[in-house]
C-alpha cells in the first residue's frame, strides 16, 4: 500500500501526478472569505508563481494575472460548457475577488473530473458565500444530471444576531462522474424524542412500527388495481408488492388494519426498540458537532472539521481499499477519515505547515502507518539545496524558514507573512501562558552574535526560551553563549535551557523532540489520538 503526500500547488499535483480515472472518491474543503487565518500558501516548488497563491494568512482570491491564465486554461480545455458558463460569470461578475475563486475552482475542477473513476463522486465543502456560484460550475463541468446532492450540515447552534438569520450551517455539494456512482447508505441512532407517529399495539401488547404499503404514482399492472376493497389508483398510489405478496404478508399477521377502516399498513415483524432503532442518513445532517475548544481531536487548525464528518463521506462513497483525494487537505482530516476506514489516500496542500502538521497527526495517530511525501525535504541533503534556493530567490527562503518550522511543530512567528519578523521566526507555547520564540538560520555562516540577538529578543519580548534552528552545525564560542543564558524552572518539572541550539539535522531525527520544553503545550499542532487502523490495504498505482 502506498498513500501519497505532496507539498504544492494542487493544480500541478494533479496534472504531473495523478493518472486519469484513479481516484475513487474526491473531498476539497477549498478556502474562500472564510475570515480565518490558516492558507499560509507561498511559491510552488517548482518556483512559479502558484496559481493557488494567496498572501500568507489572507484567504481572500484577488483577480491577478493567476487569475486571468486560469480562466484562459478553462477557454482552451475542451470542455465547452465550463468555458461558456465561465465566460458568463465574468460578464455578470467582473474581475473581482469572487470571479479570480470562481476561474481558479474551475480549471482545478476540470482536472479533479479527469481523474476520478467512472464510479466516483466529488464532495465539494463550501459556505452560503459561493456555493450558488460552485453548483453552476459543477454542472457545468460534470453535467447536470450527474448532481447527486446538496448536503446541509449544522454544524453549531443559533447564537444571537443583529439584522440577520444566524448562520449555522455548511453546504456541501456531491456530483458524480457518472450515473453509476458508489452509494452505501448510512444509518445512525435515532434521536429517542423523535418516536415514529406510526407505532402500534399488537395482540402481544408490545409496540410495532408501521409502514406504507403503497408508493407514489399510479400503475396500470396489477400494482395498480384493487386489493381487499383498497384502490391505491384512486389517491395517486400504486401498491408496493404484487397481491399474491400482499397475500402472504397477510397470512404472516404483518398486515395492520385500522379500526378506523382506513388504508392497510405493513407491520414490524420486531417489536419497536427505542434504544437500538436507527434510520437512513438523510441530506440534513444534525447530528455531528463542528470541532468546540474541548474537543479531543482537536489540533489547532481554525478550519478543522471533525472526523466523524469525513468518515460519513468516506464511508458512503468507497470501499476499502478505494483511494480518496483532498487536493486542499488542510490539517488532513481526510487523510485521517481515509487510513482510519482502510483506503488508500493522495493528500495535497501548498503549505509546508499543513503537510509537517498532516505527518505528524498520521504518525500520533496511525503509528504503523506508511505513506511517501513528495515536494519537501526528507533529509539534510533536501534541506541544504532548498536554503541554497532560497538564497538564490528570497522566496525559497521563506519555504525553507515555515518548512523548518514544521519540524518542530512550530507556528510561523510573523503569522506567516513576509516583512520584518522583529527576531522572531516562529512560536511555541507551553504550560499555560509560557512561549518560547525560534529564530530560523538556512546560511553557512552563524556566528556567535546570532545568539546574543535571539538572547535580546526573547528578553524583550519577555519569553521563557529561545530556540536557535540552524541548518549549519553552531560553533564553539556559540554554545557556550547559549549554555550562558541560564535554565528556565517550572514548578514539578526539571529546568531546561533557556537558549537552546538546535540543528535541522537534529529536528529530522527528533521533530518536536529536538525542543526541550517543560510541560509542553502545543496548540498549533496538538497530538492526535491513537487510532486502531485497519489491516493492509490494497496498493495505488499512480
Amino acid at each position: 500500500m502506498t498513500n501519497h503526500l505532496y507539498y504544492g500547488d494542487n493544480l500541478a499535483v494533479l496534472r504531473d501526478s495523478i493518472a486519469s480515472e484513479s481516484v475513487d472518491l474526491i473531498y476539497l474543503d477549498p478556502p474562500f472569505n472564510s475570515n480565518a487565518s490558516y492558507n499560509v500558501l507561498f511559491k510552488g516548488p517548482s518556483g512559479n508563481q502558484s496559481a493557488a497563491q494567496i498572501e500568507a494568512f489572507d484567504d481572500t482570491w484577488h483577480w491577478t494575472d493567476a487569475a486571468e491564465t486560469a480562466f484562459g486554461e478553462v477557454l482552451r480545455s475542451g470542455n465547452g460548457a465550463a468555458a461558456e458558463m465561465l465566460r458568463a460569470m465574468r460578464s455578470f461578475l467582473g474581475e473581482n475577488d469572487m470571479m479570480a475563486y470562481l476561474a481558479m475552482m474551475a480549471v482545478r475542477l476540470i482536472e479533479l473530473h479527469r481523474v476520478l473513476k467512472p464510479t466516483g463522486s466529488l464532495y465539494l465543502h463550501c459556505d452560503p458565500t459561493a456555493s450558488h456560484y460552485l453548483k453552476i460550475l459543477l454542472d457545468a463541468v460534470f453535467g447536470p444530471r450527474n448532481f447527486v446532492a446538496e448536503l446541509v450540515w449544522k454544524r453549531t447552534n443559533a447564537r444571537g444576531t443583529k439584522g440577520r438569520w444566524p448562520w449555522i450551517h455548511d453546504v456541501i455539494l456531491q456530483s458524480a462522474k457518472s450515473s453509476s456512482f458508489e452509494h452505501n447508505s448510512q444509518t445512525v441512532a435515532a434521536e429517542r424524542a423523535k418516536l415514529p407517529h406510526t407505532l402500534i399495539t399488537g395482540s402481544d401488547g408490545k409496540k410495532y412500527q408501521t409502514y406504507e404499503l403503497t408508493g407514489a404514482g399510479t400503475r396500470n399492472g396489477e400494482t395498480g388495481l384493487p386489493w381487499r376493497g383498497f384502490d391505491p389508483n384512486g389517491f395517486g398510489r400504486h401498491w408496493g408488492n404484487l397481491h399474491s405478496q400482499l397475500d402472504e404478508l397477510d397470512k404472516k399477521g404483518l398486515i395492520h388494519w385500522p379500526a378506523g377502516g382506513g388504508f392497510p399498513r405493513r407491520r414490524d415483524e420486531e417489536p419497536f426498540d427505542h434504544d437500538n432503532r436507527r434510520v437512513v442518513v438523510g441530506d440534513v445532517w444534525t447530528d455531528i458537532d463542528r470541532i468546540n475548544q474541548a474537543a479531543q481531536e482537536r489540533l489547532g487548525y481554525p478550519t478543522q472539521k471533525p472526523v466523524a464528518l469525513l468518515e460519513r463521506i468516506v464511508a458512503a462513497s468507497s470501499n476499502p481499499g478505494d483511494v480518496v483525494l483532498d487536493p486542499f487537505c488542510g490539517c488532513g482530516t481526510t487523510v485521517h477519515a481515509a487510513e482510519k476506514l482502510g483506503r488508500s489516500w493522495i493528500g495535497i496542500d501548498v503549505t509546508h505547515l499543513a503537510i509537517g502538521l498532516i505527518e505528524k497527526r498520521l504518525r500520533d495517530a496511525f503509528p504503523a502507518v506508511q505513506f511517501v511525501t513528495h515536494g519537501v525535504p526528507q533529509d539534510l541533503s533536501g534541506a541544504r539545496d532548498l536554503a541554497r534556493r532560497g538564497r538564490e530567490d528570497k522566496n525559497y527562503y521563506f519555504e525553507f524558514e515555515k518548512w523548518a518550522l514544521s519540524l518542530i511543530a512550530a507556528q510561523p512567528g510573523n503569522l506567516g507573512k513576509k516583512g520584518a519578523d522583529r527576531g522572531i521566526d516562529g512560536n511555541l507555547y507551553f504550560g499555560k501562558t509560557h512561549r518560547a520564540i525560534i529564530s530560523v538560520k538556512a546560511g553557512d555562516n552563524v556566528s556567535v552574535q546570532m545568539i546574543r540577538d535571539l538572547r535580546g529578543v526573547i528578553e524583550r519580548e519577555k519569553a521563557e526560551i529561545g530556540v536557535f534552528l540552524t541548518l549549519t552545525p553552531p560553533t564553539r564560542p556559540m554554545v557556550a553563549e547559549a549554555a550562558g543564558a541560564g535554565q528556565f524552572e517550572m514548578d514539578g518539572f526539571a529546568p531546561v535551557p533557556r537558549l537552546q541550539i538546535v540543528t535541522i539535522e537534529e529536528a529530522l531525527g527528533l521533530r518536536d523532540r529536538a525542543v526541550k520544553l517543560p510541560a509542553r503545550r502545543d496548540d498549533a499542532f496538538r497530538k492526535a489520538a491513537r487510532e486502531e487502523a485497519p489491516g493492509r490495504q490494497g496498493r495505488l498505482d499512480l
